[in-house]
């Protein structure tokens, strides 16, 4: 069975080379982003009716959801279940790793053909300029080892917590792909799919200030490739999500929420009728911006296609691992090679 470190090893083909931003007075020219261009065409003021935030408790969170999916693929939760304390904890181990010195981070150094480690975003090949992130992939028991590199006398810790909010918001995941999966009528074996032998990844990022933050980016702009993408936005405004008609809108952090955002999978299961977002990440001059985001999906050697709910099917059926391969090799044309 592939796995899905082996099924996203084409995106780590790159030198992955972070910077010591600690030294950096000045962002270098490698760094430069003209982003200038690209500035929201409007300002939005209702921020939660762009975004909702859906109570999970609430009888009518389905139908909220459903329409979050269709109209942008974006939401925030509370009520998830996740302890507020195991999200904290989560992001204070996040900053004891992101706080080593570069030496010590580089002793963790994701390898030319490895997907997890320290090291830049798995996108960054795809762009000519760099961008302003650090970050550390979990996938598996990866975090066991890597953190025995790091702290030899002091990794339980680290491995605990990490293992632990795995644990839970696989299960959110789980949750939450049944919401959405139901809201479109999907059959039992196509629940099935999506949620038995789940595999996903963690991924821990750090945004740190930046002399010169309207010159660069933290991640540019990019849809996720899984399911579903659960996100701990760290209470610093960074994350943008782009909106046709109004232009680039940043997100605002709910005390408490998740963020939810829909992956090009669960764009093709249904049938284009759900939203992959393109999101971009902005960074600023005075704060260290902590996020971590859980990527979720099915087995990649299944098969993903349209929904049995939809009698004109605008996508070819392919194998997860094989549109993983594509989005790999052709980035924002993958959608259009699969359609009918």
């Amino acid at each position: 069975m592939t796995t899905l470190s082996e099924a996203f090893r084409d995106y780590a083909k790159f030198e992955n080379t972070p910077l010591d931003f600690n030294t950096m007075h000045e962002v270098p020219e490698t760094h430069q982003w003209p982003i200038q261009l690209d500035q929201p065409l409007q300002m939005i003021q209702d921020t939660h009716t762009l975004i909702p935030v859906v109570d999970l408790s609430d009888p009518n969170a389905m139908d909220v959801i459903k329409q979050a999916c269709e109209t942008l693929g974006m939401f925030q939760v509370l009520n998830h279940g996740i302890p507020f304390e195991m999200v904290k904890k989560v992001e204070s181990e996040a900053r004891r790793l992101f706080g080593l010195s570069m030496d010590e981070k580089r002793k963790v150094l994701r390898s030319a053909n490895g997907v997890t480690g320290y090291g830049l975003f798995p996108i960054s090949s795809y762009f000519d300029k760099s961008m302003w992130h650090e970050g550390f992939t979990i996938m598996d028991s990866s975090v066991d080892d890597d953190a025995k590199v790091l702290w030899p006398n002091d990794y339980h810790q680290f491995c605990d917590t990490m293992h632990a909010y795995q644990s839970e918001v696989k299960s959110l995941a789980h949750k939450l792909i049944v919401i959405i999966l139901q809201s479109i009528n999907a059959t039992q074996e196509e629940i099935n799919w999506a949620t038995s032998s789940q595999q996903g990844a963690l991924l821990l990022n750090s945004y740190p200030p930046c002399p010169k933050p309207n010159s660069t980016l933290g991640l540019a702009p990019h849809t996720d490739s899984l399911l579903v993408t659960i996100l701990h936005l760290g209470g610093v405004h960074g994350l943008e999500v782009f909106v046709q008609g109004l232009g680039w809108h940043q997100i605002q952090p709910v005390e408490g929420a998740l963020l939810v955002n829909l992956g090009d999978l669960m764009h093709i299961f249904s049938n284009a009728k759900f939203v992959s977002p393109l999101h971009r990440v902005k960074v600023n001059q005075l704060k260290q911006r902590i996020s971590f985001v859980y990527f979720q999906g099915p087995p990649v050697d299944s098969v993903v296609a349209p929904s049995s709910a939809f009698l004109n099917p605008c996508f070819e059926p392919m194998r997860v691992k094989e549109y993983l391969s594509l989005k790999s090799k052709n980035f924002h044309d993958a959608f259009s090679m699969i359609r009918k």
